[in-house]
């Protein structure tokens, strides 16, 4: 059975990505699989490393992943948990464990350094190239909502954040707001066209429900809202979000940018403002 695999640093954030994939962990029936990175020295620096120094960064990472450990069954002392300590940038190892992994937590931000695993840039870059959901764990944790909310825009990386969307409501008990946004034409914003508005609308909508339908009927147990507002597809997202347990969203296939990701404006958006936790979903190869 695939675990659900979780990077920490030891930081504040990371503790909070072990509880929540503890508690994931926990409803799936999954073990969880704890990493720490610490990077090595490349082999052409003009200098050497300090003596002790790579034992003092294996100390370091043991206590890190002790105390997750214990975090972890302190969260919910039912699970399974495991470790692993790897010597590779933070970036390829998450990633390499991602293509094991039911799926990938991460904490927002960490510590920076050596060992960090959770710095923002990395956790977009791996969020925008591993294989399955990963989820960044940010916002609010507390007491669960009973909500899931998943973007929709009609592409084959929205039938990949339904499929989840529906997985992970039905194993909460939760149910799934559908959210579809589009663009109002520049015309028709300033009132020129409202029979084009409406038309614009009834499409959208009708879409979105076309769009659903396959996943209703495959999970009648789920409940689920279906909401195609205009206006800014981040912002309809994140102010959703203040009221979730999960958002999802779909990863670009092929879309470049800083730092390399293929996340597209949407999922890079909702990482860094949504108020609950994110799962970005991608395909796997």
């Amino acid at each position: 059975m695939q675990p659900i695999v979780v990077g920490t640093d030891g930081s504040p954030r990371a503790g909070l990505a072990v509880e929540w994939a503890a508690e994931e962990a926990g409803r799936t029936g999954r073990p969880l699989h704890i990493l720490n990175a610490t990077e090595r020295w490349p082999c052409d620096i003009p200098f050497h490393p300090a003596p002790g120094l790579s034992e003092s960064l294996s100390e370091t990472s043991d206590r890190i992943l002790g105390e997750a450990v214990e975090l972890a069954l302190k969260t919910r002392p039912d699970i399974e948990v495991t470790t692993e300590l790897v010597q590779d940038t933070p970036s390829e190892a998450l990633r390499e464990a991602a293509g094991g992994a039911h799926e990938l937590v991460l904490g927002h931000r960490g510590l920076g350094g050596l060992a960090a695993l959770l710095l923002g840039s990395t956790g977009l870059k791996v969020a925008g190239h591993a294989p399955g959901p990963v989820i960044i764990v940010r916002g609010e944790t507390g007491e669960p909502q009973g909500e899931v909310v998943v973007g929709v825009d009609r592409t084959g990386e929205s039938a990949l954040a339904l499929r989840y969307a529906f997985e992970t409501a039905a194993i909460r008990g939760a149910w799934v707001r559908a959210v579809h946004v589009w663009e109002m034409p520049s015309a028709a914003t300033a009132g020129a066209y409202p029979a084009a508005i409406r038309a614009a609308a009834a499409a959208a909508a009708e879409g979105l429900a076309g769009v659903v339908a396959p996943w209703r009927e495959r999970y009648p147990e789920v409940r689920v809202v279906e909401q195609a507002p205009s206006g800014h597809t981040v912002g309809e997202l994140v102010e959703r979000s203040a009221h979730a347990d999960l958002l999802v969203v779909g990863a670009r296939s092929n879309c470049g940018g800083r730092y390399g990701l293929h996340l597209g404006s949407v999922s890079h958006g909702v990482i860094h403002h949504s108020r609950c936790p994110v799962a970005v979903v991608r395909a796997r190869l």
